[in-house]
């Protein structure tokens, strides 16, 4: 996670510093099984490969004995197009580098002692978030609300397993949203939402919120105000997070100045600032850029070595 996070910092940088290359994400469903299928590629300029992803998501699986999400990643040469990899992570490279970017936004954008932390839903990224978020601050408390008691306390027995989790940490499920961000310094949403679930009322003065779940027009986790009364609004893409993210349904409502937004990238590579002042109310708008899944996948590619190797991840 660590080596990841860097890596997700290095091609947030390269983005928005116009040395990658990244085209729109092709979006599938599969309505009769309520799946979504995200296919995004890239290419970071000088790197020796660039890579396509393939990921799905079908909520009904477990139903299955099957993961909700899965997917593939192609890796090819880039002075040939050479097909150079397949690899078969089921998912995993996309789970490791989402929870990355998140620990990137916090490194530049989280106060630096945030006390409580509130995570909204219980699925991987409640781990994934976490992990990468305790690589960059310290804190006292995680609090865990999911739509289900037992899913928000299998998170939470996972969390307090994590070896990165700050020592003497407390881990609970939280009772209800309000619950979890009464008083948090850092708020993490990572649903599937279609409707609003965090309400600017309830966050803390100097809180920064990550919001992950809106990955399409239609998800949604955050109401308008919580951009609205922002004082620095982030975007991993603006031109993404207008089209899918949560960015999009704030411009829409008038509530936020698109110009105003800015990008992940330019504060990794220094020519603009995240957080300036404790008090200031933070949020950053994760819709996943290809460049992630390229960066991830050079990682994975440099620890295989020679072609042929098969390695677990």
């Amino acid at each position: 996670m660590t080596a990841c996070i860097d890596a997700m910092e290095a091609a947030f940088t390269a983005y928005a510093s116009g040395l990658a290359e990244l085209p729109v994400v092709i979006q599938l469903e599969v309505p009769e099984h309520a799946g979504e299928i995200h296919i995004k590629a890239g290419h970071l300029h000088g790197e020796g490969h660039y890579a396509v992803k393939i990921a799905s998501g079908f909520p009904g699986n477990p139903e299955l004995g099957l993961p909700a999400a899965d997917g593939v990643v192609l890796v090819f040469d880039a002075r040939t197009g050479a097909p150079a990899a397949l690899l078969f992570d089921r998912g995993h490279i996309t789970d490791v580098r989402t929870g990355a970017a998140g620990g990137v936004a916090a490194r530049h954008l989280a106060p630096a002692s945030p006390g409580a932390v509130a995570v909204i839903g219980s699925g991987v990224q409640a781990r994934m978030q976490i992990d990468a978020l305790s690589r960059v601050r310290s804190f006292d408390e995680v609090r865990v609300w999911g739509r289900g008691a037992a899913k928000a306390e299998r998170a939470a027995d996972d969390i307090r397993a994590l070896p990165s989790l700050p020592a003497g940490c407390a881990v609970r499920p939280a009772a209800s949203v309000e619950d979890a961000v009464r008083d948090a310094g850092v708020v993490i949403t990572a649903t599937a939402s279609r409707e609003p679930l965090l309400r600017a009322a309830w966050l803390a003065p100097g809180a920064h919120v990550t919001a992950l779940g809106s990955d399409q027009p239609d998800k949604r986790e955050l109401e308008t105000d919580v951009l609205a009364r922002a004082d620095v609004v982030v975007a991993d893409s603006v031109p993404q997070c207008l089209a899918i993210g949560e960015l999009g349904h704030a411009v829409e409502a008038g509530a936020v100045d698109p110009a105003a937004v800015v990008e992940l990238g330019a504060i990794t590579g220094g020519t603009a600032k995240g957080r300036t002042e404790d008090g200031e109310l933070t949020v950053c708008d994760l819709t996943g850029v290809g460049v992630q899944d390229v960066a991830a996948a050079i990682l994975v590619m440099v620890s295989a070595g020679d072609a042929g190797t098969t390695l677990e991840l």
